[in-house]
């Protein structure tokens, strides 16, 4: 079923439904069982597209379809930069991550970027990191 847009982006659709719902941004994290940084993220427009598990426990606590939380994703097109673009900004976020200085670039439209490192762990309790990027911009976004 095809759904009509009713909000600009992701963060306000969230916002506006979990309100309707009547639950605070802790009462939806409990919900859906999630961290409560993961909602605020979603509401601040941090994260534009969410991993499939995210999606999938946020549709659940909003009592929404996935293809409505689907139609208010930035959809993701890597078509307009290279692999190899995306790896050097992967190992330059990696090797600056403590340089208060560096300033990462957007490789679609040279804006700055907002970068973070995610700390995960593997299954033998390995930490491996993860280079996260947002533009300030455009709709650019690095996952790893």
């Amino acid at each position: 079923m095809k759904h009509a847009k009713k909000f600009d982006n992701l963060a306000q659709f969230v916002f506006n439904t979990r309100e309707k719902l009547g639950l605070s941004s802790s009462g939806l994290a409990k919900k859906c069982n999630l961290d409560e940084s993961v909602i605020l993220n979603i509401e601040a427009g941090y994260e534009l597209f969410l991993p499939t598990t995210v999606r999938q426990k946020l549709a659940k606590g909003l009592r929404v379809s996935l293809d409505e939380i689907k139609l208010y994703e930035k959809n993701e097109d890597y078509n307009f930069t290279s692999k190899e673009t995306l790896e050097k900004l992967k190992e330059d976020i990696l090797l600056n991550a403590e340089n208060k200085a560096y300033i990462a670039l957007c490789p679609v439209c040279g804006s700055k970027l907002v970068t973070r490192i995610a700390k995960l762990y593997d299954l033998e309790d390995n930490l491996i990191l993860h280079p996260k990027a947002r533009c300030t911009k455009c709709p650019f976004q690095l996952h790893s």
